[in-house]
């Protein structure tokens, strides 16, 4: 089976979504991810707000990520699939890629910044 299906993806993203909402979110390098948070013109204090509207935005068919998910190799989430997202968001006026873990009951973002494709 070639991995993650349309179902997979569907259901990580409404699992990422409702623990979003629950405020249930850690970032796996802070001091990058404040760094791409200014290049995408939004508060860092509003990460919460701003993490669920983008995961609002995103659907299965904007999967940029491997096939297999690559696994992380970040210590908090040593062996975690890694789900990537590539779309373009009303919300910040621009491409943006995602990518996240969900490790039990905590959504972790590992990269939230512009689209680096040309």
């Amino acid at each position: 089976m070639n991995r993650p299906s349309h179902k997979e993806l569907n259901k990580k993203l409404n699992e990422a979504r409702a623990l979003s909402e629950k405020q249930q979110v850690s970032i796996v390098e802070p001091l990058c991810f404040a760094a791409d948070a200014i290049g995408l013109g939004y508060d860092i204090e509003d990460i919460f707000i701003t993490v669920s509207g983008l995961l609002n935005e995103i659907l299965p068919d904007h999967y940029a990520g491997g096939r297999p998910p690559q696994r992380s190799y970040e210590d908090c989430i040593t062996g975690s699939d890694l789900f990537a997202f590539e779309w373009h968001s009303e919300i910040l006026a621009a491409r943006v890629y995602c990518k996240f873990a969900i490790r039990g009951t905590t959504l972790w973002i590992v990269s939230l910044h512009k689209s680096r494709k040309k």
